[in-house]
Protein backbone atom coordinates (compact mmCIF):
# COMPACT_ATOMS: atom_id res chain seq x y z
CA UNK A 1 0.00 0.00 0.00
CA UNK A 2 0.82 2.88 -0.67
CA UNK A 3 1.95 5.91 2.60
CA UNK A 4 -0.40 8.49 3.13
CA UNK A 5 1.45 11.95 2.85
CA UNK A 6 0.44 14.31 5.31
CA UNK A 7 0.35 17.91 5.25
CA UNK A 8 1.07 19.91 8.71
CA UNK A 9 -1.46 23.02 9.61
CA UNK A 10 0.06 24.73 12.55
CA UNK A 11 3.91 24.37 14.18
CA UNK A 12 2.23 23.43 17.79
CA UNK A 13 4.21 22.05 20.54
CA UNK A 14 2.58 19.01 20.26
CA UNK A 15 3.54 18.65 16.58
CA UNK A 16 6.64 19.31 17.22
CA UNK A 17 7.29 17.30 19.98
CA UNK A 18 5.23 14.50 18.75
CA UNK A 19 3.34 14.09 16.16
CA UNK A 20 6.04 14.82 13.26
CA UNK A 21 8.44 12.37 14.74
CA UNK A 22 5.20 9.86 14.65
CA UNK A 23 5.01 10.45 11.42
CA UNK A 24 8.36 10.25 10.07
CA UNK A 25 8.95 6.82 12.27
CA UNK A 26 5.79 5.03 10.52
CA UNK A 27 5.81 2.98 7.57
CA UNK A 28 2.77 4.19 6.45
CA UNK A 29 2.90 8.21 6.50
CA UNK A 30 5.12 9.93 5.12
CA UNK A 31 6.37 13.79 5.79
CA UNK A 32 5.14 16.00 2.90
CA UNK A 33 4.70 19.43 3.86
CA UNK A 34 4.64 22.26 6.64
CA UNK A 35 2.16 25.05 7.20
CA UNK A 36 2.64 27.72 9.67
CA UNK A 37 1.28 31.09 10.33
CA UNK A 38 4.59 32.31 9.40
CA UNK A 39 6.79 31.58 6.15
CA UNK A 40 9.67 31.84 9.08
CA UNK A 41 8.39 29.43 11.63
CA UNK A 42 7.45 26.98 8.23
CA UNK A 43 10.78 27.02 7.52
CA UNK A 44 12.20 26.55 10.99
CA UNK A 45 9.66 23.43 11.22
CA UNK A 46 11.04 21.98 7.54
CA UNK A 47 14.46 22.66 8.47
CA UNK A 48 14.39 20.67 11.72
CA UNK A 49 12.21 17.40 9.98
CA UNK A 50 14.20 17.81 6.94
CA UNK A 51 10.77 18.54 5.02
CA UNK A 52 11.49 19.80 1.43
CA UNK A 53 7.80 21.76 1.32
CA UNK A 54 7.25 24.86 3.83
CA UNK A 55 4.09 27.40 3.20
CA UNK A 56 0.96 28.81 4.48
CA UNK A 57 -1.93 26.95 5.54
CA UNK A 58 -3.37 27.31 2.19
CA UNK A 59 -0.25 26.03 0.69
CA UNK A 60 -0.60 22.97 2.36
CA UNK A 61 -4.68 22.48 1.82
CA UNK A 62 -4.07 23.37 -2.27
CA UNK A 63 -0.80 20.68 -2.48
CA UNK A 64 -2.42 17.96 -4.71
CA UNK A 65 0.55 15.70 -3.48
CA UNK A 66 -1.30 15.73 -0.06
CA UNK A 67 -3.41 13.24 0.99
CA UNK A 68 -4.68 13.85 4.70
CA UNK A 69 -3.35 17.04 7.17
CA UNK A 70 -2.72 17.36 10.65
CA UNK A 71 -4.55 20.28 12.31
CA UNK A 72 -3.23 21.82 15.17
CA UNK A 73 -4.35 25.01 15.16
CA UNK A 74 -5.55 26.67 18.64
CA UNK A 75 -9.69 24.95 18.87
CA UNK A 76 -11.45 28.15 17.55
CA UNK A 77 -10.34 28.07 14.55
CA UNK A 78 -10.83 24.00 13.87
CA UNK A 79 -14.07 24.06 11.61
CA UNK A 80 -12.93 26.43 9.42
CA UNK A 81 -9.51 24.45 8.27
CA UNK A 82 -11.23 21.06 8.59
CA UNK A 83 -14.02 22.70 6.09
CA UNK A 84 -10.98 23.84 3.72
CA UNK A 85 -9.14 20.50 3.94
CA UNK A 86 -12.35 18.57 3.55
CA UNK A 87 -13.23 20.87 0.13
CA UNK A 88 -9.93 19.94 -0.87
CA UNK A 89 -10.21 15.91 -0.17
CA UNK A 90 -8.07 15.75 2.05
CA UNK A 91 -8.59 13.14 5.01
CA UNK A 92 -8.47 14.96 8.64
CA UNK A 93 -6.66 14.14 11.82
CA UNK A 94 -7.50 17.21 13.63
CA UNK A 95 -6.30 17.60 17.58
CA UNK A 96 -8.65 17.34 20.45
CA UNK A 97 -10.89 19.15 21.05
CA UNK A 98 -12.42 18.69 17.79
CA UNK A 99 -14.49 21.72 18.34
CA UNK A 100 -15.10 24.33 20.84
CA UNK A 101 -17.23 24.01 23.90
CA UNK A 102 -20.70 25.74 22.90
CA UNK A 103 -20.88 24.02 19.31
CA UNK A 104 -24.14 23.02 18.62
CA UNK A 105 -24.77 19.48 17.09
CA UNK A 106 -26.34 21.10 14.07
CA UNK A 107 -22.58 22.18 13.53
CA UNK A 108 -21.10 19.16 14.11
CA UNK A 109 -22.91 16.73 12.26
CA UNK A 110 -22.38 19.27 9.02
CA UNK A 111 -19.25 19.12 9.71
CA UNK A 112 -18.97 15.18 9.43
CA UNK A 113 -21.46 15.22 6.78
CA UNK A 114 -19.07 17.95 4.36
CA UNK A 115 -16.22 15.45 4.97
CA UNK A 116 -18.23 12.45 3.90
CA UNK A 117 -19.59 14.19 1.14
CA UNK A 118 -16.05 15.18 0.06
CA UNK A 119 -15.04 11.17 0.77
CA UNK A 120 -12.60 11.99 3.46
CA UNK A 121 -12.34 10.77 6.83
CA UNK A 122 -11.78 12.53 10.30
CA UNK A 123 -10.43 11.30 13.56
CA UNK A 124 -9.69 13.66 16.82
CA UNK A 125 -6.42 13.33 18.18
CA UNK A 126 -6.76 11.38 21.64
CA UNK A 127 -3.62 9.71 21.19
CA UNK A 128 -3.62 7.65 24.77
CA UNK A 129 -6.60 5.30 23.74
CA UNK A 130 -4.10 3.60 21.34
CA UNK A 131 -1.63 2.91 24.36
CA UNK A 132 -1.91 -0.68 25.47
CA UNK A 133 -1.92 -0.44 28.66
CA UNK A 134 -6.01 0.42 28.45
CA UNK A 135 -6.34 -3.15 26.50
CA UNK A 136 -4.65 -4.80 29.90
CA UNK A 137 -7.73 -2.43 32.12
CA UNK A 138 -9.75 -3.78 29.60
CA UNK A 139 -9.21 -7.26 30.16
CA UNK A 140 -9.09 -7.32 33.51
CA UNK A 141 -12.74 -5.89 33.49
CA UNK A 142 -13.47 -8.81 31.07
CA UNK A 143 -12.19 -11.21 33.49
CA UNK A 144 -14.25 -9.80 35.79
CA UNK A 145 -11.23 -9.45 38.10
CA UNK A 146 -12.74 -6.57 39.87
CA UNK A 147 -16.29 -7.41 39.97
CA UNK A 148 -19.19 -5.23 38.57
CA UNK A 149 -18.18 -1.76 37.75
CA UNK A 150 -19.06 1.38 40.13
CA UNK A 151 -17.00 4.32 39.38
CA UNK A 152 -14.86 5.95 37.15
CA UNK A 153 -12.45 8.69 38.78
CA UNK A 154 -10.13 10.73 36.61
CA UNK A 155 -7.83 13.60 36.80
CA UNK A 156 -5.81 15.49 35.10
CA UNK A 157 -4.15 18.17 35.74
CA UNK A 158 -0.46 20.22 35.66
CA UNK A 159 1.35 23.27 36.63
CA UNK A 160 0.38 26.47 35.54
CA UNK A 161 1.27 27.42 31.56
CA UNK A 162 2.63 30.97 31.46
CA UNK A 163 0.51 33.80 31.18
CA UNK A 164 0.33 34.71 26.93
CA UNK A 165 -0.35 30.88 26.04
CA UNK A 166 -2.98 30.07 23.98
CA UNK A 167 -5.03 27.94 26.24
CA UNK A 168 -5.80 31.15 28.33
CA UNK A 169 -6.86 32.56 24.72
CA UNK A 170 -10.90 32.54 25.13
CA UNK A 171 -11.58 33.64 21.45
CA UNK A 172 -9.47 30.92 20.10
CA UNK A 173 -11.26 28.32 22.40
CA UNK A 174 -8.69 28.67 25.32
CA UNK A 175 -9.74 26.93 28.56
CA UNK A 176 -9.04 23.71 30.38
CA UNK A 177 -11.80 21.72 29.82
CA UNK A 178 -11.12 21.45 26.35
CA UNK A 179 -7.02 21.28 26.52
CA UNK A 180 -6.97 17.95 29.62
CA UNK A 181 -10.47 17.37 30.73
CA UNK A 182 -11.40 16.38 27.87
CA UNK A 183 -8.50 13.24 28.09
CA UNK A 184 -10.82 11.28 31.47
CA UNK A 185 -14.00 12.28 30.01
CA UNK A 186 -13.31 10.32 27.23
CA UNK A 187 -11.30 7.52 28.94
CA UNK A 188 -14.62 7.26 31.10
CA UNK A 189 -16.65 6.73 28.17
CA UNK A 190 -13.61 3.79 26.69
CA UNK A 191 -13.91 2.10 29.98
CA UNK A 192 -17.54 1.57 30.25
CA UNK A 193 -18.15 1.41 26.59
CA UNK A 194 -21.09 3.19 26.46
CA UNK A 195 -22.18 6.92 26.44
CA UNK A 196 -23.59 8.94 29.35
CA UNK A 197 -26.71 9.84 30.21
CA UNK A 198 -26.52 12.74 31.81
CA UNK A 199 -23.90 15.37 32.64
CA UNK A 200 -23.40 18.01 35.47
CA UNK A 201 -20.34 20.12 35.45
CA UNK A 202 -18.94 23.11 37.90
CA UNK A 203 -15.70 25.44 36.98
CA UNK A 204 -12.81 27.73 37.99
CA UNK A 205 -13.17 30.72 35.73
CA UNK A 206 -9.34 33.00 35.42
CA UNK A 207 -10.51 36.94 36.33
CA UNK A 208 -8.39 37.72 33.73
CA UNK A 209 -8.84 35.86 30.71
CA UNK A 210 -12.16 34.50 31.46
CA UNK A 211 -11.02 30.97 30.44
CA UNK A 212 -12.08 27.65 32.63
CA UNK A 213 -8.51 26.95 34.49
CA UNK A 214 -10.34 23.76 36.61
CA UNK A 215 -13.12 22.04 37.02
CA UNK A 216 -15.38 19.13 37.88
CA UNK A 217 -17.59 16.99 36.72
CA UNK A 218 -20.15 14.03 37.14
CA UNK A 219 -21.32 11.60 34.34
CA UNK A 220 -24.10 9.33 34.98
CA UNK A 221 -24.11 6.16 33.33
CA UNK A 222 -26.60 3.53 32.81
CA UNK A 223 -26.85 0.54 35.64
CA UNK A 224 -25.87 3.51 38.11
CA UNK A 225 -22.83 3.80 37.37
CA UNK A 226 -20.90 7.16 37.45
CA UNK A 227 -17.32 8.76 36.40
CA UNK A 228 -16.55 11.66 38.36
CA UNK A 229 -13.65 13.79 36.32
CA UNK A 230 -11.12 16.72 37.63
CA UNK A 231 -8.77 18.98 36.03
CA UNK A 232 -6.73 22.04 36.41
CA UNK A 233 -4.06 24.32 35.42
CA UNK A 234 -1.68 25.11 38.15
CA UNK A 235 -1.37 21.74 40.14
CA UNK A 236 0.59 19.40 40.50
CA UNK A 237 1.25 16.91 37.71
CA UNK A 238 -1.48 14.10 37.77
CA UNK A 239 -2.27 11.69 34.70
CA UNK A 240 -4.49 9.27 36.51
CA UNK A 241 -7.59 7.12 37.01
CA UNK A 242 -9.06 4.76 39.11
CA UNK A 243 -12.05 1.88 38.24
CA UNK A 244 -13.70 1.00 41.49
CA UNK A 245 -15.53 -2.38 41.57
CA UNK A 246 -17.76 -4.59 43.81
CA UNK A 247 -14.62 -6.91 44.02
CA UNK A 248 -11.58 -4.66 43.40
CA UNK A 249 -10.05 -1.77 41.86
CA UNK A 250 -8.05 -0.99 38.80
CA UNK A 251 -5.54 1.92 38.61
CA UNK A 252 -3.33 4.09 36.12
CA UNK A 253 -0.73 6.66 37.24
CA UNK A 254 -0.09 7.79 34.10
CA UNK A 255 -3.09 7.76 31.76
CA UNK A 256 -2.91 10.00 29.41
CA UNK A 257 0.28 11.16 28.38
CA UNK A 258 3.15 8.87 28.61
CA UNK A 259 6.57 9.30 27.14
CA UNK A 260 7.44 6.80 24.15
CA UNK A 261 10.36 5.28 26.49
CA UNK A 262 8.20 5.06 29.55
CA UNK A 263 7.53 1.39 31.03
CA UNK A 264 3.74 1.86 32.39
CA UNK A 265 2.11 0.13 35.26
CA UNK A 266 -1.77 -1.21 35.65
CA UNK A 267 -3.24 -1.96 39.24
CA UNK A 268 -5.09 -4.16 40.53
CA UNK A 269 -6.62 -4.72 44.27
CA UNK A 270 -8.72 -7.49 44.64
CA UNK A 271 -10.07 -9.35 47.75
CA UNK A 272 -8.93 -12.99 48.17
CA UNK A 273 -12.52 -15.34 48.47
CA UNK A 274 -14.66 -12.42 49.05
CA UNK A 275 -13.01 -12.16 52.28
CA UNK A 276 -13.11 -8.14 52.53
CA UNK A 277 -9.48 -7.76 54.96
CA UNK A 278 -8.12 -10.46 52.66
CA UNK A 279 -6.79 -8.21 50.31
CA UNK A 280 -3.93 -8.27 47.03
CA UNK A 281 -2.20 -6.03 44.67
CA UNK A 282 -0.79 -7.05 41.80
CA UNK A 283 1.11 -4.83 39.21
CA UNK A 284 0.88 -5.44 35.25
CA UNK A 285 3.97 -3.53 33.69
CA UNK A 286 3.49 -2.30 30.29
CA UNK A 287 6.61 -2.15 27.45
CA UNK A 288 7.00 1.39 26.28
CA UNK A 289 4.97 2.79 23.01
CA UNK A 290 4.81 5.37 21.75
CA UNK A 291 0.74 5.99 21.69
CA UNK A 292 0.96 8.54 18.41
CA UNK A 293 2.79 6.19 16.11
CA UNK A 294 0.14 3.71 17.12
CA UNK A 295 -2.87 6.78 16.34
CA UNK A 296 -1.14 7.71 13.01
CA UNK A 297 -0.61 3.81 12.43
CA UNK A 298 -4.17 3.27 13.11
CA UNK A 299 -5.27 6.46 11.07
CA UNK A 300 -3.42 5.66 7.77
CA UNK A 301 -4.37 1.81 7.72
CA UNK A 302 -7.79 2.58 8.24
CA UNK A 303 -7.58 4.96 5.37
CA UNK A 304 -5.55 2.81 2.78
CA UNK A 305 -7.52 -0.14 2.66
CA UNK A 306 -5.12 -1.78 5.46
CA UNK A 307 -6.52 -2.45 8.61
CA UNK A 308 -9.97 -1.59 9.92
CA UNK A 309 -10.01 0.82 13.05
CA UNK A 310 -11.10 -0.69 15.97
CA UNK A 311 -13.70 2.26 16.14
CA UNK A 312 -15.29 5.12 13.82
CA UNK A 313 -13.90 8.09 13.91
CA UNK A 314 -16.70 10.30 13.02
CA UNK A 315 -18.92 8.79 15.30
CA UNK A 316 -16.74 9.12 18.27
CA UNK A 317 -15.99 12.86 17.74
CA UNK A 318 -19.58 13.47 17.43
CA UNK A 319 -20.30 11.05 20.31
CA UNK A 320 -17.40 13.49 22.51
CA UNK A 321 -18.27 16.94 21.13
CA UNK A 322 -22.00 16.19 22.12
CA UNK A 323 -20.85 15.23 25.66
CA UNK A 324 -17.81 18.33 25.66
CA UNK A 325 -21.39 20.67 24.68
CA UNK A 326 -23.27 19.43 27.69
CA UNK A 327 -20.21 20.25 29.74
CA UNK A 328 -20.67 23.80 28.48
CA UNK A 329 -24.80 24.11 28.74
CA UNK A 330 -24.37 22.61 32.38
CA UNK A 331 -22.22 24.86 34.06
CA UNK A 332 -23.92 27.65 32.20
CA UNK A 333 -27.28 26.65 34.02
CA UNK A 334 -25.56 25.42 37.04
CA UNK A 335 -27.60 22.39 36.30
CA UNK A 336 -27.51 18.85 35.24
CA UNK A 337 -28.02 18.22 31.85
CA UNK A 338 -29.35 15.13 29.82
CA UNK A 339 -27.55 14.20 26.79
CA UNK A 340 -30.88 13.38 24.91
CA UNK A 341 -31.72 17.41 25.20
CA UNK A 342 -28.65 17.85 23.88
CA UNK A 343 -29.14 19.20 19.93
Amino acid sequence: MDSIKFGIIGCSRIAKRSVIPAILKSEFAELEIIGSRTLEKANEFSNEFNCKKFGTYDDVISDDSVDAVYISTPIGTHKEWVMKAASAGKHIYCEKSFFPQDITQETAKEVIEHAKQNNVRMMEGFMFRFHPQHQKVKELIDDKKIGDLFSFNGSFGFPAFPEGDIRYNKELGGGFLNDSGCYPVYASRMIFNEEPLAVFHTNVLDPKTGVDVKGTSLLIYENEKTATITYGNGNYYQAKYEIWGSDGIISLDRAYSVPPDFTTKVSLQYNIENNWDGRRNKIFEINPTDHFLEMIDTFCMEINGEKKAPFNFEQELLNQSKIMSAHYRSCSSKKMVWLDEVS
